[in-house]
């Protein structure tokens, strides 16, 4: 499993990629496989974990220099498992583009899982490169996005232990929004949609490199501890909590978001999710069962009143039935076995090249 350079896994706050990640390992090896992780820093799995970098660079995230170490590293320790008599079987990556990139240049089959949306440069990257890997996508409104030459090979979902996070009563009082405070991630827009509400709001998440500027004039001036709290970035007992005990979870996006994790994780608390129809949210909010999908912010203030209709129970039940852990697991076992058999086949029918000796290729000198 060769995770990102960037945090460890899982991740002390914020990190998406990096919980999915440390979840499909437990899910694994909890189903009886031997997995390595090969990650930053200070992770910890019950996977056995490789440590590649010297350091965590949460803040040189996507930054080719040292993704590109990361992945070599990586690589190079698979060929040398390889030549000792005892090779991987597969390789799971979630790095970034490196590891798609060069996965035709190392024996091992390389199953990638895409994480971010199909920007233009996006695209012309893996219509290049997708045929040298195995190309997971994360929900069906991201394979529908993917440029016509690329292979998907399977939708599967980011995965969650349910059993992890507590069934509330979302007797708090107040309406929640979680994630990186982006425009296109709508954080001003539930600000708007509370207020219409009448509804306390909490919003919860990390101010990234970048954000500063948005957070200060979009944001902070509606702050005011009552109306609206700002919490900061969240993990642990402190995040599970916040989820179960709110009423429900605003997710105005503007945007093709690729999947979502807030939403499942306040689902699988019992909070229903209130959200516009954009990107995977029309996957995961099922209309009038776990949440509403509405189209701006009035009609988002006008569901906050009909929140009490949604049994929690049956957000949970949601989540469990299509995102458990074990049922992740067990859709990317197939995907495996799908990459290994590949390789085996190409190898039983590849021809057989006679290896020469240097004279007998160069004549002698």
């Amino acid at each position: 499993m060769l995770a990102p350079p960037w945090i460890a896994v899982p991740p002390p706050g914020y990190g998406g990629i990096e919980l999915v990640v440390g979840l499909l390992c437990e899910g694994l090896v909890d189903r009886g496989h031997d997995v390595i992780l090969f990650a930053a820093p200070g992770s910890s799995s019950s996977a056995r974990v490789r440590e590649v970098l010297p350091a965590c660079h949460p803040g040189q995230i996507g930054g080719a220099f040292y993704e590109v170490d990361h992945v070599s590293r990586v690589f190079a320790e698979v060929e040398q498992a390889a030549h000792g008599g005892q090779p991987f079987d597969v390789i799971h990556d979630h790095s970034g583009f490196s590891a798609v990139a060069m996965g035709d240049r190392i024996a091992t089959p390389v199953v990638h899982t895409l994480h971010g949306p199909f920007t233009d440069e996006v695209a012309r990257f893996y219509t290049e490169h997708a045929d040298k890997t195995q190309l997971v996508a994360i929900s069906e409104t991201q394979r529908r996005l993917a440029p016509p030459p690329v292979p998907i090979a399977a939708v599967i979902h980011n995965p969650i232990n349910v059993a992890d996070w507590p069934l509330g009563r979302g007797d708090g009082g107040y309406l929640l929004w979680a994630g990186r405070f982006t425009e296109e991630k709508g954080p001003h827009r539930a600000i708007a949609a509370a207020r219409a509400a009448a509804t306390p709001l909490v919003l919860a998440g990390p101010v990234q490199p970048g954000q500063e500027d948005y957070f200060q004039t979009e944001i902070e001036p509606h702050v005011d501890g009552r109306c609206v709290r700002y919490v900061g970035e969240t993990g642990g007992e402190r995040k599970r909590r916040l989820f179960a005990d709110a009423r429900g979870l605003l997710m105005p996006i503007r945007w093709d978001e690729p999947f979502g994790m807030v939403m499942v994780e306040a689902l699988a608390c019992g909070t229903p999710v209130i959200a516009f129809p954009e990107g995977a949210a029309v996957e995961i909010v099922q209309d009038g069962l776990n949440g509403y999908l509405v189209d701006d912010e009035d009609a988002m203030a006008a569901a906050v009143a009909r929140l009490a209709r949604i049994k929690r129970p049956d957000c949970r039940t949601s989540v469990q039935e299509r995102f458990d852990l074990d049922i992740i697991a067990a859709q990317y076992e197939t995907i495996y076995q799908r990459a290994a058999a590949t390789v085996t086949n190409m190898r039983i029918s590849a021809p057989v090249v006679p290896v020469l000796s240097p004279e007998a290729q160069y004549g002698s000198l």
